[in-house]
């Protein structure tokens, strides 16, 4: 019984998912990471919610994954994504094979092998793109919907072929409309590709479009998928360690759910502006060229018996560009999270590519006598052809994507700790600076002594309701919410506390706002406020460095995205700020050192370290 259920089994299937684990496990992110990443673990810890929309159906997929055995919640949480993203990959080659099942190839039979092995290809070079690959190894909701879309798109193509047959199985579409509705708890995003998905049900027979009593099953069936959206305001009931937005009410879950938190004043867009944002969706650039040639080799020869499925495919493209190009319209800097949401369409391209590739190979093979096929040298040149595109697809993105070593906001996080003495409350201003240090105290437990106080939230009544201890009887509370801006609300909460205890600021607070009624004292990447002293001039404290992890900074890891870089950055321009300062009030030597170490951490500061040191006279 057991050597029959071996037999049934698709081995390029399990290549399918297991190679890209593989992988993906040996380049997983050891702990916390930057962006996103130690808001997403907390929520995931507490089962509460994340910024807006929330993310619940990716909170609930990811917390079982908690109770793993080993390593940290954050590293389990990143097998989670892990575990996502492989699955989106089978998805990529479950797709390919139902595309080419489908095609009349009676004029020239080939193997099976012939096609697993070009499902299995597009399967491993989506799982290799720098996209996905970047996903994967620490926590992100993008595989997860990548991987609805491929089941939903999947369903949809067995609707239409059981369709054709003369057998009606609406329960194809009631699937994909739940999990559509499932899938914008993971991201919203998922909504860009309804187009795609309805053309494929009305497009089979536009007559469906008169099929009232299964619209409104589908519905139903989508609006149940929704209701994850319910682990907002039910959990929020219960006070989770992370609770943004605190969702209990009507009108702070239609605030989380409907981003109203974020800025709605975009940017003035120019030629140039339009260009870059268009440029984010760039599949060159994930599949190489060749990657595009068979891309547009697939959607050529699918044009013929498979028109609808590449109409699907640009009307996802379509919907894409207009919402996240034309309505979204981010700015400059901003665009490379915009590339994150195109990860599903990624994936389609993929299963086209497997499909020209598999057309090449027909056309090669069509010669070749079927016994000779079935050889083992052919059976190897095969192989070798069909995995020379995700090859080099991985040779091109291992080293940037490896992230096994990157401890960089692990250590950023508790060096900052290190910065502060006991009982201080700290300032922070930008989300990557803030969400390692809430996952490390909220999570790991780490100086649960301190006050970690987010600069943007202080404007929020469900923000200051988490520290009642602090803001109970604070101003902050006397003005609305529409009359407060960050800054003045910073100021205020510094004053409130500044008699109570140490106050410290961040390395993005201090260049965000002038404190120029405090004193300061640069502890390491921390500053303290020191009241009355703003004629005074503070030498840093260098003792600070000393307590330091420096695997953050001085690690050859090839892993940089841009906060990794940044803060790398802060160290370097740290260590080059208490320099001048030394030098300043007569500390040469000292002085000098911190600037060599300056230059070390970051040689693109090497030229400012070197005209520093000659204005104050030293070689």
């Amino acid at each position: 019984m057991l050597s029959s259920f071996f037999r049934r089994v698709d081995p390029f299937a399990v290549l399918a998912v297991t190679v890209p684990l593989a992988i993906y496990l040996l380049t997983l992110a050891p702990s916390v990471t930057f962006f996103d990443s130690g808001e997403f673990i907390t929520a995931i810890h507490s089962l509460g919610t994340a910024h807006s929309p929330g993310y619940p159906f990716f909170v609930n997929y990811a917390k079982p994954f908690t109770w793993l055995p080993f390593g940290s919640i954050a590293f389990r949480v990143n097998i989670a994504t892990a575990v996502s993203a492989a699955a989106a990959c089978y998805g990529t080659y479950l797709l390919v094979c139902t595309m080419l099942a489908r095609r009349d190839d009676a004029d020239s039979p080939l193997p099976r092998y012939v096609a697993r092995g070009c499902a299995l290809a597009a399967a491993l070079a989506f799982a290799f793109s720098a996209r996905l690959w970047l996903q994967s190894n620490h926590d992100k909701p993008y595989p997860l919907v990548s991987f609805i879309v491929a089941v939903v798109f999947w369903a949809l193509l067995r609707f239409r072929a059981r369709y054709g047959e003369g057998e009606e199985c609406p329960r194809y579409v009631y699937l994909g409309a739940f999990l559509c509705g499932l899938a914008t708890g993971a991201h919203q995003t998922i909504v860009l590709m309804v187009p795609a998905f309805a053309w494929l049900i009305v497009s089979r027979d536009w007559r469906l479009l008169g099929r009232i009593k299964e619209f409104l099953i589908a519905v139903g069936f989508g609006l149940l998928g929704f209701a994850i959206q319910l682990h907002m305001p039910i959990r929020a009931l219960q006070n989770p360690l992370l609770n943004w937005g605190d969702p209990r009410t009507l009108d702070q879950f239609l605030w989380n759910l409907l981003r109203k938190g974020y800025p709605s004043e975009p940017p003035v867009r120019d030629l140039a502006l339009l260009w870059q944002q268009i440029c984010a969706f760039n599949v060159p650039r994930e599949f190489t060229g060749v990657g595009v040639a068979l891309l547009l080799l697939g959607l050529g020869v699918s044009l013929r018996r498979q028109r609808d499925e590449v109409v699907a495919y640009l009307l996802g493209i379509g919907a894409s560009l207009l919402v996240i190009v034309g309505y979204f319209n981010t700015q400059p800097d901003l665009i490379f999270l915009t590339e994150e949401f195109f990860t599903p369409l990624y994936l389609l391209s993929a299963v086209f590519i497997g499909v020209g590739l598999f057309w090449l190979l027909r056309r090669a093979l069509a010669t070749v006598p079927v016994e000779k096929l079935t050889s083992a040298p052919m059976k190897l040149l095969v192989a070798v052809f069909v995995l020379m595109l995700p090859g080099t697809i991985c040779a091109l993105n291992y080293y940037e994507n490896d992230q096994h070593d990157n401890y960089v906001a692990f250590d950023y996080a508790t060096n900052t700790f290190r910065s502060l003495p006991q009982g201080s409350v700290l300032f922070t201003w930008g989300d990557s600076g803030a969400f390692p240090l809430w996952y490390l105290q909220g999570v790991e437990r780490m100086r649960e002594d301190l006050d970690l106080l987010h600069t943007p939230h202080l404007v929020f009544d469900w923000y200051l309701d988490a520290f009642p201890h602090l803001f109970t009887r604070s101003m902050l509370r006397a003005i609305p919410e529409s009359a407060l801006s960050a800054e003045s609300a910073l100021k205020m909460a510094v004053a409130e506390q500044m008699a109570r205890r140490p106050v410290f600021i961040d390395f993005s607070t201090r260049y965000s706002l002038p404190f120029a009624e405090y004193g300061m004292q640069q502890r390491g990447i921390g500053y303290q406020l020191i009241p009355g002293g703003k004629d005074t001039a503070y030498p840093p404290d260098l003792s600070v460095w000393g307590l330091y992890s420096a695997r953050g900074y001085t690690s050859q890891m090839g892993f940089r995205d841009l906060d990794t870089g940044k803060a790398i950055l802060i160290y370097a321009m740290a260590r080059l700020e208490g320099g001048e300062t030394l030098l300043r009030a007569g500390y040469r030597s000292q002085g000098v050192e911190e600037l060599r170490l300056a230059a070390a951490i970051a040689p693109e500061l090497r030229m400012q370290v070197e005209q520093m040191l000659n204005a104050y006279g030293v070689r």
